[in-house]
């Protein structure tokens, strides 16, 4: 199967299990992988056979922003189940989340939550 990648894909969110984090917000880091078939777009060069990475993006931002979450598990998994529900002919997504400025009073480059979901 084929795959499509967005990688450091930076959003301002609300999310944190710290009333500060849902004060004030902060940036998050997403590197996403969707499977689907693509060998039509391959030879006919015709963006309907594909999903344009420009719509998943707008979908990823609605989700992970609609709302404010403690976990950046619960994050991913509504990003997740939002772009499975919207695009049929997705059968997979692979999501890591990176927060790199969670409240951790150590040196860090950023904690990340991983997921794979699929149909």
């Amino acid at each position: 199967m084929d795959k499509i990648s967005i990688k450091g894909l930076k959003l301002f969110a609300y999310h944190g299990v710290n009333p500060e984090e849902k004060r004030d917000g902060q940036e998050f880091i997403i590197d996403l992988d969707y499977y689907l078939d693509i060998t039509k777009a391959c030879h006919l060069d015709d963006l309907d056979n594909t999903v344009s990475y420009a719509s998943v993006v707008k979908t990823i931002r609605r989700a992970f922003t609609a709302e404010k979450y403690d976990l950046i598990e619960r994050a991913s998994q509504v990003v997740a189940d939002a772009i499975l529900e919207e695009y049929e002919n997705i059968f997979r997504v692979e999501i890591t989340l990176k927060k790199p400025n969670a409240p951790i009073k150590a040196e860090f480059d950023y904690v990340a939550v991983s997921i794979s979901r699929e149909r």
